[in-house]
């Protein structure tokens, strides 16, 4: 459903989401080690993510990754689209270019019920949301 770019991308920014009071800001190497992700793959989604503002970037020895805005006003919509762009949100489930109402691919009304709940989740759970869930043990970022 989400490329490995975007899963990456949402672990990343929970990560960053669920850093200590104190340290607002996690460096590329500690980021790729915490979700699992290689380094270079981890720097380009990374920037992914600095250039969709949803991050900011500082380089040097206190450098690195922190959230451009409250974990509670990120939404992981925001993260899905900067990386995988709006397809999850309106793309047809076979891949059909023309699908649509007045036109419907043979899944389309029973995936748009899926995609339509997906989407309304998406645009409705905060970072702050799930980063709790993994600061108090209920959820975690590696398996």
């Amino acid at each position: 459903m989400f490329s490995k770019a975007c899963k990456y991308a949402i672990n990343a920014m929970i990560y960053v989401a669920t850093l200590p009071q104190g340290i607002e800001k996690a460096g590329l190497k500690d980021i790729s080690k915490a979700i699992n992700s290689p380094e270079a793959f981890t720097a380009k989604i990374l920037q992914s993510l600095v250039k969709d503002d949803l991050l900011t970037s500082a380089k040097g020895p206190h450098g690195g990754f922190a959230l451009n805005a409250k974990p509670e006003e990120i939404f992981l919509a925001q993260i899905v689209h900067a990386i995988d762009g709006d397809m999850l949100f309106v793309g047809c489930a076979l891949g059909f270019e023309n699908c649509s109402e007045q036109h419907p691919c043979p899944v389309h009304h029973k995936f748009k019920a899926i995609r339509d709940h997906l989407t309304g989740m998406l645009l409705t759970t905060s970072l702050k949301d799930v980063a709790e869930r993994v600061n108090t043990g209920l959820s975690f970022l590696k398996y």
